[in-house]
């Protein structure tokens, strides 16, 4: 085994982050970042790399000693239909789209991780590295798992981290129990009679209906949920095919919502039927309503994140490390993993940068040495030799 210079890895590794920032891919596109991540974990040795799991997933296997338990860790590639405005000399190449969330930087964290085993192991067992297509989508996890991930490539628990702005650099969180929401998407369409701005009484105009609707979900969490419970309901786009001085007759109600509880989600469903059924009526449109279920709740293992604890101590120090005191109402398809195993979703800092899903964010490289201690941590503590 050899024992890699910590600071020839972390500078190995921002050079790594850099290329995959200027050069990123959306969900299921991720063809060159798919090529690189395979070409590196080849490069590292290890026993067997797959590629094309999922569509651009792949999946590198290193075994090292008798023992028999598999153990995963994993990684989100993608990027997001955002134009960069930041001027770094490794901004996007790409127009249009942007590593705007760090995936770049869970990528490379997970890289160095399988760098550093590979070459000094200190585990008994399997560990398998996944690197995820299209997390923003909330459809990688699935189209792996649809793929015969866990056939081809069993594992018995999983460990995954995110980058968090505003967490300084070199502290950890995590939490037991639910930490990230599910994510439900919704769509209304109405449909009246538009026409002349001068002479809205001679149609049926759905505008004024729309913006009704608008303001009534927001009575839905405030006044018809438990206060118990969380939730979150987001109108983010009103669409409509007026103009300056035509009335609309067909208008388009988009946004999501949060939940931690299956049955707060139905409610939350059954709440929007209720309100855009009665408002239609009042105001004499049709309405069609769509509702689908994106992303499901992310509930960590009550054991396993304690696990994850004591491992990021050894990494992090004690007083870097801290129980997450609530979950927060972001989503991550990490969570489909969790319905065929457990495991432990936790975040690391990215210091005072600019918000996830922003166009100046970017993700702070002096993190990524931490990230791939506490893969490799993890990974040595769940396969410990005998």
């Amino acid at each position: 085994m050899t024992t890699l210079d910590p600071n020839a890895l972390e500078r190995e590794m921002t050079g790594w982050r850099r290329d995959l920032h200027a050069h990123p891919e959306f969900g299921f596109e991720e063809k060159r970042t798919s090529a690189f991540v395979a070409a590196k974990l080849r490069e590292f040795g290890l026993d067997d790399v797959a590629e094309g799991i999922g569509g651009t997933g792949v999946v590198g296997t290193l075994k090292r000693g008798s023992g028999n338990r598999a153990i995963a860790l994993r990684a989100d590639m993608d990027a997001l239909r955002i134009s960069e405005q930041a001027e770094h000399a490794h901004r996007s190449q790409t127009p249009g789209t942007m590593h705007a969330c760090g995936h770049d930087g869970h990528t490379a964290m997970l890289l160095g991780a399988a760098k550093l085993l590979a070459s000094e192991g200190g585990f008994d067992g399997t560990v398998r590295f996944l690197f995820q297509p299209a997390e923003e989508w909330g459809r990688g996890a699935l189209a792996m798992l649809s793929d015969g991930l866990m056939e081809r490539f069993p594992f018995e628990e999983i460990y995954g981290l995110h980058n968090a702005p505003g967490l300084p650099v070199g502290q950890f969180q995590t939490r037991a129990g639910s930490i990230m929401s599910a994510e439900d998407n919704f769509e209304i369409v109405l449909k009246g009679i538009g026409g002349h701005a001068a002479r809205p009484h001679v149609g049926n105009e759905v505008l004024i209906a729309a913006c009704a609707l608008v303001t009534s979900f927001q009575t839905i969490v405030s006044r018809r949920l438990s206060p118990t419970d969380i939730g979150v309901v987001s109108v983010t786009e009103l669409i409509t095919d007026g103009t300056r001085n035509a009335l609309p007759g067909l208008a388009r109600i988009l946004g999501d919502a949060r939940s931690f509880r299956p049955e707060v989600s139905a409610e939350i469903e059954k709440q929007m039927r209720i309100i855009t059924d009665g408002t239609a009526l009042a105001y004499n449109v049709s309405a069609e309503v769509t509702y689908t279920r994106e992303f499901v709740p992310l509930v960590n293992d009550e054991a396993l994140a304690a696990e994850a604890l004591t491992a990021a101590r050894g990494v992090f120090g004690a007083e870097n490390v801290a129980t997450a005191r609530e979950p927060m109402t972001g989503s991550e398809d990490f969570a489909r993993f969790l319905d065929h195993v457990p495991g432990c979703f936790a975040f690391v800092g990215n210091g005072p940068s600019a918000p996830l899903h922003n166009p100046c964010y970017d993700f702070d490289d002096a993190g990524l040495i931490h990230g791939a201690r506490f893969h490799a941590a993890i990974t040595r503590q769940r396969l410990r030799p005998a």
